[in-house]
């Protein structure tokens, strides 16, 4: 058994705010998962991340309030955090004495961006770098992605959304690694390998995936038949 994490990067809303969208999956043998969360997890404890989400995104953006603290950098952790705190807390309260129209998406960035702020960025850009080496040298991991330029998407001509196009990319890719990892095994042997996706809970996305997986096991994607991805993907936070 092979688990699928897939996660998506950008929007696909056209226009939205961003002008590509993302679908990438990581899949690895069940029997390392558990290997592989210790691997990263001693990362993350090493960072004091060790039960915080990472969002590359907002990890990897240069925190202003950062330079405005003396010394910022010789503080340790807790007292980075009490000072970035106070700064943010008296910005906050500054903004919406003034009726700004930026005090809604600075509280969102700082709200985004709370469980990081005891870093540098030196040190996240190091944290991220650590991460992606580690998952880098997963020697039994397969990653698999669809990239869509929406500014060359033809909403006219297609058949599918962005997001059900790239879903079914992922699927197929997917599908057939598990095949050829099948194909491979002794002919003694004869074990075929199935699929589990796991992807990020997003209730409206929950919803269209599940309908689509169960349209795939029925009648196949554009590129293959589904005989070895088990069920509707398993949707957890």
């Amino acid at each position: 058994m092979y688990l699928c994490y897939i996660d998506e990067s950008g929007t696909s809303n056209i226009p939205g705010n961003t002008s590509h969208f993302v679908l990438a999956g990581l899949s690895i043998p069940i029997w390392c998962w558990k290997d592989c969360e210790k691997e990263i997890d001693l990362i993350k404890q090493k960072y004091d991340l060790l039960s915080i989400e990472l969002h590359s995104g907002w990890l990897l953006r240069k925190y202003q309030e950062q330079h405005k603290i003396s010394n910022f950098e010789k503080l340790d952790y807790k007292q980075r955090r009490t000072e970035i705190a106070k700064y943010r807390t008296s910005k906050l309260l500054q903004l919406q004495k003034t009726n700004n129209p930026q005090y809604r998406q600075t509280k969102k960035n700082y709200k985004q961006t709370e469980p990081y702020i005891h870093l540098t960025f030196d040190e996240r850009v190091k944290f991220i770098t650590n991460v992606a080496r580690t998952v880098g040298n997963w020697g039994v991991a397969r990653l698999f992605a669809e990239c869509i330029d929406k500014t060359h998407f033809d909403q006219t001509r297609a058949v599918q959304s962005i997001d059900e196009q790239a879903f079914e990319q992922i699927v197929s890719r997917f599908e057939q690694c598990l095949n050829q990892l099948s194909k491979g095994e002794k002919p003694l042997k004869k074990e075929k390998y199935h699929g589990l996706i796991i992807h990020d809970n997003n209730q409206t996305v929950a919803r269209k995936h599940t309908e689509l997986m169960r349209a795939f096991h029925k009648r196949g994607t554009l590129w293959t038949d589904i005989d070895n991805i088990i069920e509707t993907p398993l949707f957890v936070d």
